[in-house]
C-alpha cells in the first residue's frame, strides 16, 4: 500500500502525493485505502475450530512457517509491480487459501500458487479491484466462480479494467478465457485461452474475530486473511510492532500464519504483500489480545475444496485445452495488445 499519482496531485496532511480520482479513498494519514467492505456472504458447513476446541489445548506459540522443521507457508508476493494497485485484499485471501491447500497437501510436492490476477480480472463486483477490495468478498468470488486458477497461467499484472495505473489502461483485462487462463504460442501467434485448466475451489469460507477464536482457527485450518491500519507499520523494520493507541481503522489487508510469545506475552505473525524488501523479509509482528491496528476486527478463512494436482496434458500452444469460447478475433486482439513485460 503506497501512495501513488494518476495525474495531478496534491499533497495531503501528512505529506503522502494523493489525486482527486473518485476511485481512490485515502486514510487519515493521506495514503491510499486498499479495504472496501463489501458486502459479506459466508459458507459455512462445518463447526468452525472456535467452537470446538478449548483455549487450554492451544500451544503458547504456533507458526506455520515452521511446523517440526518444516514450512507449510507459500511464496511471498508483492502487489506493488509492475505497477502500483490496491490488491491487498486478493494478496492476502490467495496467500492464505494458499497455505492452506499446502498444509492439506501435508507440504508434499511442488507447491501449488493461485492467480490473484484471475481474482483482479473477473471477480470485480464480489471482491474489489486495484482501487481495494475485501478478502471476504475474494473468497466468496471464488466460491462462486468455482474456483481460481494458478499463476502460471495467469501471472500477476497489477492491473485490474478500471485501473490505468502503468500499462493497465492499454490492456483489455475484461473476464474472459484469455484473461482466466492462457498461454502464447511462439512469435507472431496470438495467445489463447485455457480450458480446462489447473484450478483450486473453496468448500467452505466464514469469518473469526477475537485473539482465541483466531488462534483455534489458525491451529487447526491453517492462515487467516486480516484486515489492519497499514499506516503504524509503513517503516516497520522488525520487532514487535506493540503501540496500543495506533489506529485501528481497518485500511489493508494481510495474512496471518501464527503466532509467538515473548515476555511481554503473545504476538502475532502476519505476512505483509509488499515484497520482501519490507519488514522482516516480508513478515511483521504484533502483539496480541488488544485489536492492535485492527488485527483481531476483520479476518476471513476459507477451507480449500478440490485442486488440480492431475492435470489435462495440453500442447505447448495449448492444443486439445483452447477455451471453447475463444475466437479468432479475440485471439488477434490478444496479440495487438501483449505488452505484458
Amino acid at each position: 500500500m503506497r501512495a501513488f499519482v494518476l495525474g495531478a496531485a496534491v499533497v495531503g496532511a501528512a505529506g503522502a502525493a494523493v489525486t482527486s480520482d473518485p476511485k481512490i479513498t485515502y486514510t487519515k494519514d493521506g495514503n491510499v485505502n486498499e479495504y472496501k467492505p463489501m458486502k459479506k456472504t459466508f459458507n459455512v458447513k462445518s463447526a468452525q475450530p472456535q467452537h470446538t476446541m478449548k483455549t487450554e489445548d492451544l500451544p503458547g506459540a504456533f507458526d506455520w512457517r515452521n511446523v517440526d522443521g518444516r514450512s507449510y507457508v507459500t511464496k511471498n508476493l508483492n502487489q506493488h509491480i509492475p505497477q502500483y494497485c490496491g490488491s491487498c485484499w486478493a494478496h492476502g485471501a490467495i496467500s492464505a487459501l494458499g497455505d492452506r491447500i499446502k498444509i492439506a497437501r501435508k507440504a508434499q510436492g511442488v507447491d501449488i500458487n493461485l492467480s490473484v490476477q484471475h481474482v483482479l480480472n473477473c471477480g470485480g463486483e464480489v471482491g474489489g479491484s486495484c482501487y481495494g477490495g475485501s478478502q471476504f468478498g475474494a473468497y466468496e468470488w471464488i466460491d462462486q466462480n468455482g474456483g481460481v486458477a494458478y499463476d502460471t497461467a495467469n501471472p500477476y499484472m497489477a492491473c485490474s479494467s478500471d485501473s490505468q495505473e502503468g500499462f493497465c489502461g492499454k490492456v483489455d483485462w475484461e473476464c474472459k478465457p484469455l484473461n482466466v487462463a492462457r498461454t502464447c504460442p511462439t512469435f507472431g501467434k496470438p495467445c489463447v485461452g485455457l480450458d480446462p485448466y489447473p484450478h483450486a475451489t473453496i468448500a467452505e469460507h466464514g469469518e473469526v474475530t477475537g485473539a482465541d477464536a483466531m488462534k483455534k482457527e489458525i491451529f487447526q485450518r491453517g492462515s487467516i486473511a486480516c484486515g489492519v491500519n497499514a499506516d503504524p507499520i509503513r517503516n516497520y523494520k522488525n520487532g514487535v510492532f506493540d503501540e496500543p493507541n495506533a489506529d485501528r481503522g481497518v485500511n489493508h489487508v494481510i495474512s496471518v500464519t501464527g503466532w509467538g510469545e515473548d515476555k511481554k506475552g503473545q504476538y502475532w505473525i502476519a505476512r505483509n504483500s509488499w515484497g520482501t524488501y519490507w519488514g522482516d523479509m516480508a513478515y511483521f509482528m504484533v502483539r496480541m489480545g488488544d485489536n492492535q491496528i485492527g488485527i483481531e476486527s476483520e479476518c476471513a478463512w476459507a477451507v480449500p475444496g478440490d485442486f488440480t494436482e492431475h492435470n489435462v496434458p495440453c500442447g505447448e500452444g495449448g492444443d486439445g485445452c483452447i477455451a471453447k469460447e475463444e475466437n479468432s478475433s479475440q485471439a488477434t486482439q490478444a496479440s495487438n495488445q501483449e505488452i505484458w513485460i
